[in-house]
Parts: C-alpha cells; sequence; structure tokens
C-alpha cells in the first residue's frame, strides 16, 4: 500500500506540474506554427518579386533557401527558448554541433563556400559554354556544392563547387563573340600572292563572319615544309562551330583548285654502306616520305 501511495503521489505531482507547463507549451506551439506560416508566406513573396525582376534563376534559389533556412533556424531558437530551455546552454550546445558537424563535412563546406562564391562573383551562369577541371561543356546547373556541365560529346560532368572556385576557368559565352584561328600551308613554290587572295575571298564570302573588327589572312610562319597562313575573322557564339568546319574543309578545296600544293612533311635519309669498294665508301640515298612511298637512288 505504501508504494501505491508513493506512485500516486508522485504522479500526482508531475500531472500538476505538466497543468502547470500546458501553457508555456501551448504557447511554443502557437509560435511554432505561427511562425512557419510567415516564413511560408515571406518565400512567397520572394519567389514572385524574383520572378517578376527577372534575376539571375541560381540567385534567385540560393537567396530563397538561404532566407528560408536563416528564418527557420531563428524560429528553432525561438522555440527552444519559449519551452523554457536558457539561450547560454543553448547556443553552448549549438556551437559544439556545429564544430563537430564542420569537422566531419570539411569537403561538403568547401563545396558549399565555393558554391556561395560562384553564386555571388557569377563567372559563369546557365547555359554558358565553359573550360575548367580540364572538362568543356555547357552549363545545365549550379547548385551550392556542385555544377554540372553537358560535354560536346552529350556526357554529364559534375564538378565539385570547392575545386573549380579555385581553378582557372574559361567562359567562351561571356562576350557573345569567339575570335577564331585557323592556320593553311602552302607550299614555298606556290604564289604566295594568290594564296592569300583565295583565303581572303572565302572569308569576305562568309556573311556569319564578323566585319568589325575586321578578319585578319596573315603569313604566320615559314614552316620546315610549309608556308603557313593564318586566318583570323570573329563569329557569333551560336554560328561558330559551323562556320568553323566550313572554312577548313572550302579553305583547302579552294587553295588546291587555284593550284596550291598543301604539303606535309618529308625528310631525307641517307644510308652509307660500310663495304669498302676500291678505296672508297659506297653510299646510297634513300629520299623517304612520310605517306610510306618511297624514292630510292643508289
Amino acid at each position: 500500500m505504501d508504494k501505491l501511495n508513493d506512485w500516486g503521489a508522485i504522479a500526482k505531482e508531475y500531472a500538476e506540474k505538466l497543468i502547470d507547463y500546458l501553457p508555456t507549451l501551448l504557447g511554443a506551439l502557437a509560435l511554432l506554427i505561427i511562425g512557419l506560416w510567415v516564413i511560408g508566406l515571406i518565400v512567397k513573396y520572394l519567389d514572385k518579386l524574383f520572378k517578376k525582376k527577372d534575376f539571375d534563376e541560381t540567385l534567385e534559389i540560393f537567396t530563397i533557401n538561404a532566407v528560408k533556412w536563416g528564418l527557420r533556424i531563428i524560429l528553432f531558437v525561438l522555440f527552444i527558448t519559449q519551452l523554457g530551455v536558457e539561450s547560454a546552454s543553448l547556443v553552448a550546445a549549438i556551437g559544439a554541433a556545429g564544430l563537430a558537424i564542420g569537422l566531419a563535412m570539411q569537403g561538403s563546406l568547401s563545396n558549399l563556400a565555393g558554391g556561395v562564391l560562384l553564386i555571388i562573383l557569377k563567372p559563369f551562369k546557365v547555359g554558358d559554354w565553359i573550360e575548367v577541371q580540364g572538362v568543356s561543356g555547357s552549363v545545365v546547373e549550379i547548385s551550392l556544392f556542385y555544377t554540372k556541365l553537358d560535354t560536346f560529346g552529350n556526357q554529364r560532368a559534375v564538378i565539385p563547387n570547392g575545386e573549380l572556385s579555385n581553378d582557372n576557368i574559361i567562359n567562351y559565352s561571356h562576350n557573345g563573340t569567339r575570335r577564331e584561328t585557323l592556320s593553311f600551308g602552302i607550299s614555298y613554290d606556290d604564289d604566295l600572292k594568290k594564296a592569300k587572295q583565295v583565303l581572303r575571298d572565302l572569308v569576305e564570302e562568309q556573311e556569319d563572319v564578323l566585319k568589325d573588327p575586321p578578319p585578319q589572312i596573315i603569313v604566320a610562319e615559314l614552316g620546315a615544309d610549309s608556308v603557313n597562313f593564318s586566318v583570323r575573322y570573329f563569329a557569333e557564339n551560336s554560328k561558330f562551330w559551323d562556320l568553323h568546319w566550313y572554312m577548313i574543309e572550302e579553305g583547302k578545296i579552294r587553295l588546291e583548285e587555284a593550284g596550291m600544293t598543301i604539303p606535309y612533311p618529308q625528310r631525307d635519309v641517307y644510308l652509307y654502306d660500310q663495304t669498302k669498294m676500291n678505296g672508297t665508301i659506297e653510299k646510297k640515298s634513300v629520299k623517304k616520305q612520310d605517306n610510306n612511298n618511297s624514292n630510292i637512288a643508289e
């Protein structure tokens, strides 16, 4: 009977404490519910504002998520404090937890910091063609931790933002136009001025080649086997590659039609017969071409 009386007393004591604590608990729950509703309204307002002002999509997503989670953390702290937990103890617990999480997720935090830098500094945006970490491709997504590219071969490349933000980035789409530099070689026996005019006519015929800045056709090098021309022009990004492939093919055809020779490397190789004949060394000359066709002279 004594034990039953003790349990009854304990139950009565805790029931009284629960009744006394109930207004505090209900107040904290009301604060939590109203706070989440207000945060939802703020997020919806920001979303409408960004769409109305036509902000960058990546910056929009980042800002909305940062505001949403920042307000939720503040609401959580107010909720715990309303329940009666001392704020100093709560701050200490959050600090310890943050330190432990930071040590365990160093790589992820590095990617997060890199993602924030990329979103703020905006060295590129979705749709840009970039080259980074030895990968070239079109940007399809910039998240807080990773950036995703679609390569020229239609592969998906996922690059950590921590490494990307510390690497050299080449943005081919930033200026809207690109300069092409093509090389054509002719024989030393060919007419230099005629070849130059053929290439100039080819460039001037192309409507997609920009007139400003003007194209250049220059003799870039007197090579070991050929005189090399450099054909330089600007084109819009959307027309660049189609023009690139066409100019290479058509340039070769036009030069050959004009009687030019496009040479390939060749070398003379001399073989010596070490057998002495009449006090002399017989010399054999072999002229060998790189296309595996050999002319042998003795």
